[in-house]
């Protein structure tokens, strides 16, 4: 198998994290799109959520991510105890993530499930793909909020779908690839179509935002109900 050469560098993001809620324990922030969650190996790369947060809060250490261009809510754990319980609840699946996002298209169905394995190609790096042979499962609902039109660029009308989406696993691109198969790839996504119809070339950003995050406080064991809307 050839090696991946990553030769991705994130252009400077001027927006900063802003700290929704926090204890001894946990942070909740909510991420600026166009950030990194980890920092990259490229030097270049330095800048990120990570990078960031352990300047302040020393000892932090992430429990999942957020894609590059993807905005909102995010948990930390303040030290290595507080990590593997909420690790813990990820890989068991017990964490609740639901999403906003813009889709192109008009959807026929007002809700749905996808149900499709994804895999990785190293050939098609940083893309993964559809694999039924090679592919591990992936699943998610949508469910329609709005149908409307959004003036696109020269005039054009862009035909828009507001959903809410619910991941039931966590597979990298899981919702950006999955809207893509849906045949309405979300809005400003440069890997999976959300650029490439007319009027949405110049998106100035992916439309997906992480807007609520629930889970079980590993210390208190109170149910943490976060949420945070969509700036779009």
């Amino acid at each position: 198998m050839s090696e991946i050469i990553d030769t991705f560098i994130a252009p400077p993001c001027h927006d900063e994290i802003e700290v929704v809620w926090q204890d001894e324990h946990l942070l909740l922030i909510n991420k600026p799109a166009g950030l990194l969650s980890l920092s990259g190996k490229n030097p270049q790369n330095l800048d990120s959520v990570h990078h960031r947060l352990v300047n302040i809060f020393p000892g932090c250490t992430l429990v999942h991510r957020l894609d590059f261009g993807t905005s909102g809510l995010m948990v930390v754990a303040r030290n290595k105890a507080v990590n593997a319980a909420l690790c813990q609840q990820f890989s068991e699946r017990t964490v609740n993530k639901v999403y906003t996002a813009l889709l192109c298209g008009h959807l026929a169905d007002d809700a749905g499930v996808i149900d499709a394995p994804i895999a990785k190609d190293p050939a098609l790096f940083p893309m993964m793909s559809i694999c039924a042979v090679h592919g591990k499962p992936a699943r998610s609902r949508y469910r329609v909020v709005e149908r409307f039109y959004q003036q696109g660029e020269e005039g054009t009308l862009l035909p828009l779908t507001r959903v809410i989406l619910t991941p039931e696993t966590g597979r990298t691109h899981q919702l950006r690839i999955r809207c893509q198969h849906l045949g309405h790839p979300i809005l400003g996504c440069d890997l999976y179509g959300g650029l490439t119809r007319a009027g949405t070339a110049r998106t100035p950003r992916l439309m997906l935002h992480a807007s609520e995050l629930h889970f079980v406080h590993p210390i208190s064991a109170q149910p943490i109900n976060a949420r945070h809307a969509s700036p779009f």
